[in-house]
């Protein structure tokens, strides 16, 4: 049987004391987890359960949850969903449209949950939630099994690098327990994951409305002998922070005064330290770290996570956008890339249109010059791409206007990411991942402006009857 570690938060202050239990508070690790699945497989319920059981609600929340349970007529179990859907649409329609985080802890863990969207048009949400999660939990229904949707959501968490899934068969209560229907369910999600290439698995049972196997084993499914889903989330392994290069995007040029000029962003993966001898990116410049400047005063090195401010012995040209990297470490400089890409926008992909690019903290423009493939989510499939619309996802060919320092995601998934926006509406249309670096290409001695590429994209396709032609390729033929 697992054992249970949670206890109500005054229970916690009455044993250690306020100041025992803030240290005790601070040095647990934190989990960030994603719950997905199809719509209506118990997401929303699943974490309210959570939040319940471990006695992580305040009593005006439970008396707004009874109150509203009394007006629904009062029969059944709590509508544990309401603690999680907060917007008025939510509640009407019985659905989660936003990504809801919340948090609690146990004696053991801090946790954060995001609670995503299962409808397909709400894709990008779950998406969003999915790209800062270390675990998901993807919920199934017993009753219906591996759908469609639970695909996608895989293939997006594989796709995100998130390594380890908690698939929860839910509503186990309402096939009356069977261990042959989770048994089936287990079998069909375990060759899903491992075409995804996903490593570590964990396949439980549950009910979330009744709380079975959530805290504890219940004594419905003696024929489960592994461990509840709360004792389990505890015990998982927190996945390291960026990736194993030092990357500093600069956020903001800081410059208070005459005397003073730092670089202020987050240190998304590795380390610096005063003194260490870095190179600015793309502009290859090199120097050498001055001052690490924090809200609580100068400290003599940053790690993984830190939001600094660095200053620099030497006067080089560094922009919001430009990457500060230790000089021994290398980057690639390149205006190409290999990407998958998930589309969220109504309107189709348009080849060779120009999109804004947001690369970390970057902004720049882009555009898709080849479809290698669109991904069949049901079968997992390389199909023949000759448009990309909503929710698909591709593998393209990635082309900056710029030349610029990129990683691939699989190697620093804090910068190897993007999103391309919409010119005109300002719309974010995609995420993508970054796959392969590919060569640059060199612009011909013809320069072509941005304003001229969209304006040749605009025209071959609201007048084809003019039969013009593209003319970047006009210009590669001259070459």
């Amino acid at each position: 049987m697992s054992s249970v570690t949670v206890t109500s938060l005054n229970e916690q202050l009455n044993t250690l004391g306020i100041r025992d239990y803030l240290q005790q508070h601070q040095s647990k690790g934190l989990l960030r987890v994603l719950t997905c699945g199809s719509v209506d497989d118990g997401k929303s319920t699943l974490i309210g359960r959570l939040l319940h059981d471990s006695q992580q609600l305040y009593d005006d929340q439970l008396d707004a949850l009874k109150r509203d349970h009394k007006g629904r007529n009062g029969e059944g179990e709590l509508e544990l969903a309401m603690l999680v859907d907060g917007l008025q649409a939510e509640r009407e329609q019985g659905i989660t449209i936003d990504v809801a985080y919340r948090y609690f802890s146990t004696t053991k863990r801090k946790f954060i949950l995001a609670d995503t969207p299962g409808h397909e048009q709400y894709t990008r949400n779950m998406a969003t939630g999915a790209s800062t999660s270390d675990v998901a939990i993807l919920l199934i229904d017993a009753r219906y099994g591996v759908q469609t949707q639970t695909r996608r959501h895989s293939f997006i968490c594989a796709l995100l690098g998130i390594k380890h899934l908690v698939v929860a068969v839910n509503k186990m209560d309402i096939i009356g327990y069977s261990e042959p229907a989770y048994q089936a369910i287990k079998l069909e999600i375990q060759a899903l994951m491992a075409q995804l290439q996903v490593p570590t698995v964990d396949i439980v049972p549950i009910s979330a409305l009744k709380g079975e196997n959530i805290l504890t084993l219940s004594a419905n499914m003696p024929w489960y002998t592994g461990t509840a889903l709360l004792p389990l989330l505890e015990t998982l392994s927190i996945p390291k922070y960026g990736g194993s290069a030092t990357r500093f995007p600069v956020q903001y040029v800081n410059r208070p005064d005459l005397n003073f000029r730092g670089f202020a962003g987050s240190l998304v993966s590795g380390r610096l330290a005063v003194g260490q001898a870095i190179t600015a990116y793309p502009s290859g410049k090199k120097t050498t770290i001055k001052q690490i400047v924090t809200f609580a005063g100068e400290q003599a090195s940053a790690s993984a996570g830190q939001a600094v401010t660095i200053t620099l012995n030497d006067e080089i040209d560094v922009s919001r956008g430009d990457w500060l990297v230790p000089s021994e470490e290398t980057v690639t400089l390149t205006n190409r890339a290999l990407a998958y890409l998930a589309w969220f926008n109504e309107q189709s992909l348009q080849t060779g249109r120009l999109y804004d690019i947001k690369l970390s903290t970057r902004k720049t423009s882009a555009s898709i010059n080849r479809l290698n493939y669109k991904v069949n989510i049901n079968t997992l499939a390389q199909e023949a791409a000759e448009q990309v619309s909503i929710n698909d996802i591709a593998l393209v060919e990635l082309e900056l206007t710029e030349t610029l320092p990129l990683d691939t995601f699989k190697n620093q998934p804090s910068t190897g990411n993007f999103i391309l926006i919409d010119r005109l509406t300002n719309a974010t249309v995609a995420a993508g991942l970054i796959q392969n670096i590919l060569a640059e290409e060199k612009a011909s001695g013809t320069d072509i402006s941005a304003f001229e590429l969209e304006l040749n994209a605009l025209v071959r396709k609201h007048f084809p009857h003019w039969e013009a032609r593209d003319v970047r390729e006009l210009v590669k033929a001259d070459k």
